[in-house]
Parts: structure tokens; sequence; C-alpha cells
């Protein structure tokens, strides 16, 4: 049955969410237009109701479509595409946001909210900042829209209400266009963390609320309003700021549990595209502070709010144009909206640099020149880097786009990205990274003190002598010898320790103006954690043995992997360590099992137990129980006992997916105070190749005699007469014999258990395979006479994993100034909303 309405329900409330997006953009303008207030106000009246009716109908989007995903619709493409029946329901969530409609819906979303909360707070502004928030609106609900124009074959958006059997042509539909699959193709399994489900929502806030900032901006512009827009947009400012911040972090940190290149940063261009943007949005608070404290600024505050608005819909055009298709892997590919795309940019940057070009000359400018030692000065140089950092990224980033625009005028784009993006990117970044240190540091003592040379050199004294202590201190046991981390790592103390002394000072006056002293203290301490954490990451699982792993490998490969073999030890640096055996995850407990406790069935995702599973001393699957799986995740155990004498046990995963390149490997992490475990598989046995197998070795034994069978002792335990069998329609006419067979391996016993299948008078018989011990059992026969049996034996190499594992000294400081940073944020965000709510309660804003 195809659910139908549901569907048109969802696309209804597309289409009046663009209408409404549309109508309220204008009747802000006409409110913005008219000085008459009667009817300036009547406008607003209409347009405020127009929103309203526009956030009921993304909310009407949002509810449709989630109520698709979540009742398994797989009559829709979008639910088909990203969903499956198996997902739980928070993973069902992820799938709301896979896909570019539902990013874009996403985005629409906190838009929507965003606007109802500027509608409510701030009358004010509300007609000419409300003006731009619903051209905006407009253009992101037409990425969604899916309509085509008859007659110019244009089409309008890609809709994720979009049936199946419209999105593809498949021969089925022509014979029954109402079938529904069974199942979904399912998530992306790598999306399958937790990071995901709260990664893109508060990434899209940060999106979202960029828009803020450049419509009181734009708002200030058009209404000639040059200086007041400053108050009401810095709490915004700094709240787009933090919360893109964190959202590019947790990005960070589920590349760092996910990924397995060995850190949390990669300078992939969708990692750059987000980051730039970033840059510019803190470089233009800086200048928005510094124009509210002594009216220097103003224009350099305009041009960079402007720039980090039209950066975020830059990183959009590059991320989802496809035009990153090769050059990323995070990249969405293109649904045919690189045009609209393309027109949404150039829509809005030619607007805001027409309206700043007009306006230039009335916007007030200080005639006050800034001195080398006023904090005006200081921040213009700190804003300069900030932006020069960004440029730095943005430029070779944007290859693609160069290369696209040389083909359109007939020419050949072969420009090339840098090969090695992380060396490329980190070589300029670090030395960006040291200057804006340095002047996060010296900076803030201009910020708080009427200082000149002399009174600048009394107030660096003790931090520079700290900075010279400690830095040396943590040279000398940190063994850091490289120059360029020893100047980060000068910079990053002397953030800290400068920073420091004036937060000491703030908390003894005026706690609530501490909020730059934190943040840029957690900035410090980001800059000491990446410098350990990423320029002295050491490889612990060096190949001491001689022998190559693999002759078709790399050198490097070879060298910084371990091959292991299941349950032979190995010793690694300071570690013993042993392969214990692949393991499965059941869906509904937080445990691993043995993938030799459980054998297959018809159904990809349900296994049964062989034997009974404990977790502890808990009896959790009795036998023959059958439990869900995930079965594209492996989990690999590998047991570590330190020289100490400690032991623990790290399951890093891995799936072999052919259709994303082949091994996909996550890692397993140790997190200590002082450094990272960081334990990851770079090779395993592919469960999909076809396993070269010995001649089968037969014997004929009776009930627990043993057989030796690739020096393991062997026995059976007894036959079970079957009246069903997994995948077999049996009748009364059939017989199906399954034996239990213990196999003792060398600390601990497996089960195996093969069939012998008598079928409409046809033998058949089913081995069974005991994976750690790489031994595959076949029940050959049964001689009643006897009262024996006939086994057939293969054998194969025992299991082995690669394994590679890297010390990440450090990484804690990296952490913890995240959430130092964040902390500093939050202080700022309330001190300057605190301001304007006091200027608004005086009528003034």
């Amino acid at each position: 049955m195809v659910h139908e309405f549901i569907g048109d329900l969802g696309h209804f409330c597309v289409v009046v969410s663009f209408i409404s997006a549309l109508y309220a953009a204008f009747c802000f303008f006409k409110a913005s237009s008219i000085g008459e207030i009667s009817i300036a106000d009547s406008w607003t009246k209409n347009g405020r109701m127009a929103f309203y009716v526009h956030a009921i109908s993304v909310l009407g989007i949002v509810v449709s479509l989630f109520f698709i995903i979540y009742n398994h619709y797989f009559e829709y493409h979008y639910a088909w595409s990203h969903s499956s029946r198996r997902l739980p329901a928070h993973y069902m969530i992820s799938c709301f946001w896979e896909g570019q409609e539902g990013s874009f819906l996403l985005w629409l979303f906190w838009h929507a909210l965003l606007g109802i909360i500027i509608i409510a707070t701030n009358k004010f502004w509300e007609a000419p900042v409300m003006t731009v928030f619903s051209a905006v609106q407009a253009f992101l609900g037409s990425m969604i829209l899916g309509v085509v124009i008859p007659g110019l074959e244009l089409k309008i958006g890609s809709s994720p209400f979009i049936l199946l059997r419209d999105a593809i042509a498949a021969p089925i539909f022509a014979s029954q266009p109402d079938f529904v699959p069974q199942d979904g193709t399912g998530l992306n399994p790598l999306l399958q963390n937790y990071w995901m489900v709260i990664h893109p929502p508060t990434l899209f806030l940060g999106f979202a609320t960029t828009i803020i900032p450049f419509a009181y901006c734009i708002a200030g512009l058009w209404k000639r309003k040059y200086t007041e827009w400053i108050r009401p947009a810095l709490p915004w400012a700094l709240f787009s700021a933090a919360i893109l911040g964190i959202g590019i972090l947790m990005g960070a940190y589920w590349a760092y549990e996910t990924l397995n290149f060995g850190g949390y940063w990669n300078w992939d261009p969708v990692e750059n595209a987000v980051y730039v943007p970033w840059l510019f949005l803190v470089a233009a608070i800086h200048t928005m502070v510094a124009y509210k404290n002594s009216t220097t600024a103003l224009k350099s505050a305009i041009v960079l709010v402007i720039t980090s608005f039209v950066l975020i819909l830059y990183s959009t055009f590059l991320t989802r144009s496809g035009v990153l298709g090769n050059a990323s892997v995070h990249s969405f590919t293109d649904l045919g909206l690189s045009g609209q795309l393309l027109i949404y940019l150039i829509f809005f940057t030619a607007i805001a640099i027409v309206l700043a070009v007009v306006r230039w000359k009335e916007i007030p400018t200080s005639k006050k020149e800034a001195d080398t030692y006023s904090r005006e000065f200081w921040i213009f140089i700190g804003a300069l880097s900030l932006c020069l950092m960004g440029f730095q990224v943005l430029i070779p980033t944007s290859i693609p786009v160069f290369n696209k625009v040389i083909e359109l005028f007939g020419g050949i784009g072969n420009f090339a990205p840098p090969a090695n993006q992380i060396e490329y990117y980190s070589k300029f970044q670090l030395w960006f990274a040291v200057v804006v240190a340095l002047l996060s540091g010296v900076g803030q003592f201009f910020w708080w003190k009427k200082i000149d040379l002399k009174t600048l050199k009394d107030n660096l004294t003790v931090p520079l002598v700290l900075t010279l202590i400690v830095s040396s201190a943590i040279i000398l046991f940190g063994d850091v010898a490289d120059p360029a981390y020893i100047i980060l790592l000068l910079a990053g103390v002397f953030t800290v320790i400068a920073n420091g002394k004036i937060l000491i000072g703030l908390f003894k006056s005026s706690p609530k103006l501490s909020g730059g002293a934190i943040t840029h203290i957690g900035i410090g301490l980001m800059l000491i954690g990446i410098m350990f954490s990423a320029g002295y990451s050491k490889v612990v699982s060096l190949n001491n043995t001689g022998m190559l792993i693999s002759k078709e490998s790399s050198a490097e490969f070879n060298s910084e992997n371990l091959l292991l073999f299941i349950n032979e030890p190995k010793t690694m640096l300071d570690y013993d360590l042993k392969y214990k055996g692949e393991r499965l995850e059941p869906v509904n407990e937080n445990m691993f099992i043995s993938k030799n406790d459980v054998a297959k069935t018809a159904v990809a995702h349900l296994v049964t137990a062989k034997t009974q599973i404990f977790k502890g001393d808990e009896l959790i699957f009795d036998v023959n129980d059958t439990i869900e799986i995930a079965p594209e995740n492996t989990f690999y155990e590998i047991e570590y006992t330190t020289k100490d004498g400690e032991t623990f046990t790290l399951y890093p995963r891995a799936q072999v997916n052919e259709a994303m390149g082949g091994l996909l490997a996550s890692p397993d992490i140790k997190r200590g105070l002082s450094s990272d475990l960081y334990t990851h598989v770079s090779s395993v046995r592919n469960p999909t190749e076809e396993q070269e197998w010995s001649e089968m070795e037969e014997f004929r034994v009776g009930i627990e005699e043993n057989f030796f069978v690739n020096d393991y002792v062997a026995s059976v335990e007894g036959l079970q007469r079957l009246e069903t069998l997994d995948g077999v329609d049996l009748t009364s006419e059939d017989v199906a014999i399954r034996a239990r067979i213990k196999v003792q391996g060398e600390e601990r016993d497996y089960i195996s258990e093969p069939v012998f299948l008598i079928k409409d008078g046809l033998v058949g018989r089913i081995s069974d395979e005991v994976d750690d011990l790489g031994l595959k059992l076949t029940l050959l026969n049964v001689h009643p006479e006897t009262n024996n049996f006939s086994i057939g034996a293969n054998t194969r190499q025992k299991n082995w994993v690669v394994l590679k594992a890297l010390e990440k000294p450090y990484i804690n400081l990296l952490w913890l100034g995240t959430f130092i940073l964040v902390i500093g944020f939050g202080v700022a965000i309330n001190r300057r909303y605190s301001e304007f709510q006091k200027m608004k309660n005086k009528g003034l804003e």
C-alpha cells in the first residue's frame, strides 16, 4: 500500500512555506519602506502572520518527513535511501538530515525558530531584519520545492516527498506501480554514531545563526542606522560563533572516534568550508566590540559580518553543488541544485555589496588615528590575522571552483589541490596560530589598561618569565624538539598565562567582563593540545620482526603495523597484546559476543546462539535464542597488558564495504589523563572473498570420541534430529540431523554445528566454520549400524588481524580548551545581551 496522503501533505506544506516566506518578505519590506507608522504597522502585522504561517508549515514538513521515516514508508525515495527497519529511533533522527533535502529542511527549521525569537524580542528592528530573514527562507524553501515548470523543463528544488517509483526507473514499477520494498538501504554505517545525532543540528544551528548579525547589518545599512545595529547584533554574533565552533569541534571529535586517519582534523575541503566562515565571524566580533567601545572599525565590522554570511553561502555551494565530488569524501552529490545555489549566493552577495557601496561614504569613520599602543590597533591586527588565516585555507580549497570557471569560458582547468593536504595547510596555519595566540595574550593588556611602552613592559614581565619557566619544563619533560612546535608551545603557554593574569584581576572586580580572557585561555590550551596530539603523535605498533606483512603494501604500512594471529601474544612497546577474535554487537544489549558462539540464519541481521552467552555472571542469551545484530559491523577484541600488569580490552571496528571503497575501519580508544591509546585495524580477512581451504580430511568417530584436527582436540557431543531448518522447507519425508562438535582451542572451547540433510531423496550437507581456528567441519554421513559417523575437516590459516596503534599525548588539553572556550563565549554572550536588554528597556533599541 502506498501512503500518498502524508507525502502530499508534506509537499503541500513545502509549497505553503515557500509562498508564505515570499509574502512575509514582501510585507516586511513594505513595512520598512513606508514612513507612515499606522500603515507600516499594518504591513508588519501581515508580515508577522505570514512568517508564523511559514513557521507552522516548516514544522509540518518536519513532522511529515519524520513520520515517513519512522513508519518505514519505503515507497518514498528519501526513506528508502536513508533508513531501514533495523535502525533504532535515534538513528532514524540521523536519517532525517543525512540527505541534502533533510539538511536543507533542518536549516529551514532553525531559521524559522530564530525568526520567531527575533519577532518576539526586538520590535524596533523587526521589519527590516525580518525582510532579510524571510527572503533567505524563501530561497532555502525553494531548495526542497521539487516543482517542475511545464514547457521550460525547469526544476526548482528537490523534494524529500518524491515516490520511489518516480525517482527510479526500475522495471518492477512498470508491472507493479504500487510496489513497496520490504526494507530500505539504511543509514551509512559510519554515520551510526551518537555524535551524528547531535553534531548536524548543532552545526546547522551555527549556520542558521550567522544570518542574524548579517540581517542586522543589512537593516542598519538600509535604514541608515549605521551604528545602532551593532548592539543587538553582537550577542547573536557571539552566540553564532560559539554554536558554529561547537559544531565544528563535534565533527572533529566524531572523526577522532569514527574514522581511522589517526586524528580529528584532516583539512578536508568540507571541513575547510565551515572553518573559514567561523574565522571571519570571530574577526567580525572583535571589530564589532572595538566599535562599540571606541567608535572605530565600523566599516571593518560591516565588511566582515557580510563576508562571514557570504562564506556560509559559498560553503553551501561548495559542499552541495557536486563541485567537490572528486576532492572530498564528505561532500554531497549534485541533485541538480547547483544553479539555484549559485543564484542564492550571487543574489545575497550582490545585495550586500551594492548596499554597502552605496552607503559607504555615509558610514561614520573615526577621525582618531589608532596608535601602536591602542587596543584598536591590536584588534585590527588580530582581525587581519584571522582573515589571512581564512584566506590561506579558502583559496586552495576553491581550486575545483577555479577549474570549473576556467572550463566555463572554454579553457582547461587543470589546477590540482594540495597532494598532502594535512602537511600543506598545517605548515601555514601553525604560524597564523602563533600570531593569533600572541595577539590574544598581549592584546588583553591593551584592552583593560591604558598602556604605553613602559607600562606594557611592566605588565608583560611576569607573564613572559612564567611562560619561559613553564615552557622550558614542558619542553624538557615532554621532549619537544621541533623549533616550530617550540614556538607554538611558547605562544600557547603565553596566551594562557597572560590571560590568566587578566582573569584574576577581573574576578576581583568585574567577573561579567571575563568572557574574552576565558575564551583566549581556552584557545591557548587547544593550541598546546593540538601541538602535542598532532605533532608528537607516536606510532607504537612498530613491526620489529623483520618480516613483511604484505609485499604489495608500502614500506610505511609494513613498518607501522602488527600482524596478530588469534591468541598468539605479541609485544608492542610498553604493552603485551593478544588478538582474541571477532566480535558482534547485539542491537539491544551493551556487550560484545564472539562470532563463534552464534550461527547465521537466512536473515543477515539475525543469528542464533550456539551456547549460553553471559555478561559477567548474568545469562543474557540461552542456547538457540535469536539475537539481532548489525551485520555490517565486526569488532576485533584486542587485549592489552601493561608492564605494571594492568589489563584492558579494546574493540576496534571494521566494515568490509565494497560500495564505499573496501575496508572502513573505526578506532577504539583507551583514554588516559596524559595520553590516549588510539587503535584501529588496517587489514582484516575479507569475509566476502572465497577462502582457500585444505583438502578435506575424513574422520570416523563415535559420541565423545576425541579426534585431532589442525592440532586441536575435537569431539562429537551429540546428534539432534531437526524438525525445522532455517531456509529449508522440511516435510515429514525429509531428514535433517545436526551434530554438536566441541573443539578445544588454546583458551576456550568452540562449538561447531554442521548439518546432514536428506531432502526429496537427495543428500545435502551444510558445513559449519570455527572462524578463530580456521576450521570447517562437515557431517558427511551417519552410520547407525556402527553407532558412529563420518566428519570431514578442512583447514585454513588461523584468524588474524593487522593492527595499528598510536599514542596521542596530552590530547585532553584540546578537549579541555574546547570546554573553556565555550564557557568564555557563554560569559561574553550573557554580558552583551544584558547590555542590549538595558538599552532596549530604555527604548533605545
